[in-house]
């Protein structure tokens, strides 16, 4: 059960991910969590570097959907000016939503990649369906809810098993 938190892929940032490289496996859909992963929790809109990542993103032919488990003025406010569809009241890591956007898309999950900065909500959520999963370091920890500083608690112990394990190494992260 525990392995279904392990992603696929660590990366610090977004932006550190190989998109030519998933574009060569046969991927053509990115569904990416919104707080955290693209922005910080409390920024309401896309910086111009992540517009820019999301331009070329979709220039190179993947179709891209935020799935949050934030409120719909949050999300509706930060991917509309984009064009980006949207889930938010997600839930993750229901698959409900993971479904939603892979009908959105029009995509199986071994066509799309789930990309987010928690393991107990985003991968766990992919893994679940079977799809790619790549976690990034969050970005603005300290602004973080109250359920999410509770996930990073227990992501720090099943992280800890890990190494014990031998299951998760630091350098692994590209």
């Amino acid at each position: 059960m525990l392995e279904r938190l392990i992603p696929r892929l660590r990366v610090r940032t977004v932006y550190d991910i190989n998109l030519a490289e998933l574009m060569d496996k046969g991927y053509k859909g990115i569904i990416t969590d919104l707080d955290n992963t693209l922005v910080g929790a409390k920024e309401p809109l896309a910086t111009p570097e992540l517009t820019a990542w999301l331009e070329q993103a979709q220039q190179m032919g993947f179709q891209v959907v935020i799935v949050s488990n934030n409120d719909h003025p949050r999300v509706s406010r930060f991917a509309t000016p984009l064009n980006i569809p949207f889930v938010n009241s997600a839930r993750k890591p229901s698959q409900r939503a993971f479904h939603q956007a892979l009908k959105l898309m029009g995509l199986t999950p071994e066509q799309a990649v789930v990309v987010g900065d928690q393991m107990l909500t985003d991968v766990l959520g992919g893994n679940r369906i079977g799809m790619y999963t790549i976690l990034v370091d969050p970005i603005a920890i300290q602004d973080e809810g109250w359920m999410t500083r509770i996930n990073r608690r227990v992501e720090r112990i099943v992280t800890k098993r890990f190494r014990k394990k031998g299951m998760w190494h630091e350098e692994e992260r590209h």
